[in-house]
C-alpha cells in the first residue's frame, strides 16, 4: 500500500485495497481509540478526521486514501479538542465511554467548521453517532460550553 499521513506523521502500511481503514488503525497500528460498532456506517463509533472533516473509518477503503491527512482520537489536538475535553470532564458527559472518542472527533470537526454552533448544528453533526447511554443532552451542553470558552471576550 505505502505510506499514510496519520496524526501528523508518515506511517508505512501494508493492506489490501478494499480493507477498511478501521482495521488498519486498530489491528495493524494498535490505535484502538477508533472503535468498531456496526461496520456498515450507521453507528458512528469509528469517526475520524479526513482532511479535517469527520469521516467513518469503517467505510473508508484503503484504496481511497492518497494524500489525505488522517487524524484519530490518539492524535486530535488544538484549541477545540482541549476545550471539548475540559467540557466533557466538567459536565461529566461520559457514562460507559464507548462512543466518546467518536463524539469528541465529530464535535472537534463541528467546532472547526462552526465555532458558535446552534442546537440544530450540533444535532446534525452528532446525529450519526449512536450513544446507547443517551448522554446526548450532556454532549450538546459540553459542545456549547467549549464553544463559549473559545469565543473572544
Amino acid at each position: 500500500m505505502g505510506s499514510l499521513n496519520i496524526n501528523g506523521r508518515a506511517v508505512a502500511v501494508q493492506a489490501e485495497p478494499d480493507m477498511p481503514l478501521l482495521w488498519v488503525l486498530r489491528c495493524d497500528l494498535g490505535m484502538t481509540g477508533t472503535k468498531f460498532g456496526c461496520g456498515v456506517g450507521i453507528c458512528g463509533a469509528c469517526t475520524i478526521h479526513l482532511d479535517g472533516k469527520a469521516g467513518l473509518a469503517c467505510q473508508t477503503p484503503m484504496s481511497s486514501l492518497h494524500s489525505q491527512k488522517i487524524v484519530t482520537i490518539e492524535g486530535v489536538q488544538g484549541a477545540e479538542a482541549q476545550a471539548l475535553k475540559a467540557a466533557w470532564i466538567d459536565l461529566d458527559v461520559v457514562q460507559c465511554g464507548y462512543c466518546q472518542s467518536a463524539q469528541l472527533m465529530a464535535a472537534c470537526a463541528l467546532l472547526k467548521q462552526k465555532p458558535n454552533p446552534t442546537d440544530a448544528d450540533i444535532d446534525a453533526a452528532m446525529s450519526n453517532i449512536v450513544c446507547r447511554c443517551g448522554t446526548y443532552p450532556r454532549v450538546r451542553a459540553a459542545i456549547h460550553q467549549a464553544a463559549a470558552k473559545r469565543r473572544p471576550v
